[in-house]
């Protein structure tokens, strides 16, 4: 999960769930079960692109991320509730992401 996801998932969590929910996610983080991929430098080049190319929907930086990350590690499947924003960007490494759940 890239970095700049934590954070909004964990206020998500926080404020649509419960503070345990928060909590819980954020142990997972601490056991291992999860792992915080950081944003490498060519990484933010990549999620202005994005930003600017998907303004209409908007994307915003934290999908672009999302994206970004998944471009450079080749990654095809995107575990995700917004299937609004990622059913309409097209990864440069393959025709489109396999959206989870």
């Amino acid at each position: 999960m890239p970095l700049l996801v934590v954070a909004e998932v964990a206020y998500l969590l926080a404020s649509r769930l419960s503070t345990d929910a928060e909590v819980r996610f954020l142990g997972d983080f601490a056991a291992g079960n999860l792992l915080a991929e950081p944003v490498a430098a060519a990484d933010w080049l990549r999620i202005a692109e994005l930003v600017s190319t998907y303004r209409d929907l908007p994307l915003g930086t934290v999908d672009a991320s999302v994206v970004a990350v998944a471009e450079r590690r080749k990654i095809t499947s995107v575990a995700t509730f917004d299937r609004r924003h990622f059913s309409v960007v097209r990864p440069a490494h393959a025709p489109a992401f396999d959206i989870v759940p």
